[in-house]
């Protein structure tokens, strides 16, 4: 998605580790105007699939999936990290390493808010080692519901996720693909590869 693209030419930062910032338009200060666009591309992209609900990890996930369930009309379910006194049992969980934040989450789902009738559509802000999708999958075949895809905002395809959710035979669509990030410059996947 070339909108998407620009603006991590423009406004990303890359760090050491692998790392790239962009939490001035995704994942701290958030362009609502970038998301909205990005939830009509999630729509087109996945709307033949009888989407029942779109899942996402909070917190960062939560800005692209809440406008892609806007744009097709459908509950959006988050993952909670830390349980709350009103979140305490009949849950579907999975645990999550945080590459970023060098801990393991314990991600929750309310049993009440996903069913095996539903069909999901997982969203998430960055596809890099997979864990979250991984965990929500883990969610998903324990809720027995059936999964129509995963879309991800920013994707690292020179990191094992991609790989890891071609290999669980979900499909993937990616709005925007990094094949490198060497010399502090974002390199994109081209169309060919």
């Amino acid at each position: 998605m070339k909108l998407l693209e620009d603006r991590i030419k423009r406004d990303g930062t890359v760090l050491p580790g692998n790392v790239l910032k962009v939490d001035n338009f995704l994942n701290h200060q958030i362009d609502p105007n970038l998301m909205y666009a990005l939830g009509g591309e999630f729509k087109r992209l996945f709307e033949k699939e009888g989407v029942t609900k779109v899942l996402t990890v909070e917190s960062s996930g939560i800005a692209p999936a809440l406008m892609t369930g806007l744009q097709m009309d459908v509950p959006v379910v988050f993952a909670r990290k830390h349980r709350s006194l009103t979140l305490t049992d009949n849950l579907y969980t999975a645990t999550v390493y945080s590459y970023t934040k060098q801990v393991n989450n314990d991600i929750s789902i309310d049993k009440r808010f996903i069913a095996p009738d539903d069909k999901v559509l997982i969203i998430d802000d960055f596809l890099a080692n997979g864990q979250a999708v991984q965990g929500m999958l883990e969610i998903a075949k324990s809720a027995h519901v059936a999964v129509a895809g995963v879309g991800i905002v920013i994707e690292k395809s020179f990191q094992k996720g991609h790989q890891m959710v071609l290999d669980a035979g979900v499909r993937l669509e990616s709005l925007a693909r990094i094949a490198s990030l060497d010399d502090n410059q974002v390199t994109f996947v081209t169309e060919d590869e």
